[in-house]
């Protein structure tokens, strides 16, 4: 699979999205278009209310458009969600995980519904917990553990079927600045084994370091997109990506 996708040109394609949800006061996705290619790490920035989570249920299957296309792999998320779920891996904002389980239960469970066998999810889930620093915590149940302990086990429930793809959705939200950089070295090393991440950040300086490249959507349309180094550079009178963001996406705070 990994070779299929590196032939493709976009791991990612959306096309021309439209979303309106009933009773909404405007559309959260209004003819959004972007790509992600293989092999990258992209940010999908934007304001409370730009359109990323819609986006991301897009994605997943979760939720369907009124009008354009999303693909994953060449797969419609519409339509081949199976197929997609076998290639993605999707880590929510909120946990995913049983609190009165402990991790080495949850990810069982998990890797179970995944379809692997004893000996693969014994093996992975031993890898990860050891990388994200959780080994010494597997026995433990997940509603006893720290806000960042509870994100790393998070993603350790996304990767046991090592998907080429991994989406995230505020991975680093209210974790301490010793998991902040345990998972951000993490996605860096996953990337390099050839992967490709997609996930949204509120954090523009953690964007600016980790992502190749950075999608800014706001009011559920595309505003512009590039590496950080160059939007920093081509935006008048920027020195950051939070200056390009404030640019693009203005002052005034969202609720």
């Amino acid at each position: 699979m990994q070779q299929l996708l590196s032939r493709m040109s976009y791991v990612i394609e959306i096309k021309d999205i439209h979303k309106n949800y009933k009773g909404a006061w405007a559309p959260a996705l209004d003819g959004f278009s972007f790509h992600v290619e293989h092999n990258r790490i992209v940010g999908l920035l934007g304001p409370n209310g730009a359109g990323k989570t819609t986006c991301f249920n897009i994605l997943c299957g979760i939720v369907k458009a009124d009008k354009g296309s999303a693909h994953i792999a060449g797969k419609d998320c519409s339509t081949d969600i199976t197929a997609i779920g076998g290639v993605m891996g999707m880590v929510p904002q909120q946990i995913a995980l049983f609190g009165n389980l402990t991790a080495n239960e949850n990810f069982d469970y998990i890797g179970r519904l995944y379809g692997l066998d004893s000996n693969t999810i014994d093996s992975r889930k031993q890898y990860l917990l050891q990388r994200l620093g959780l080994d010494k915590h597997a026995d433990k149940r997940v509603n006893a553990y720290s806000g960042g302990m509870k994100r790393r086990a998070n993603i350790i429930a996304s990767l046991l079927h090592d998907p080429e793809l991994l989406l995230l959705d505020e991975p680093t939200a209210g974790v301490d600045v010793q998991s902040r950089a345990m998972i951000l070295d993490f996605l860096n090393e996953y990337r390099n084994r050839g992967k490709t991440i997609l996930y949204t950040s509120h954090l523009m300086d953690e964007a600016e370091q980790i992502c190749d490249e950075v999608v800014i959507i706001d009011g559920g349309k595309y505003i512009t997109g590039g590496a950080p180094k160059d939007l920093i550079t081509e935006t008048v009178d920027c020195q950051r990506l939070e200056d390009v963001f404030l640019h693009y996406t203005g002052h005034s705070v969202r609720d």
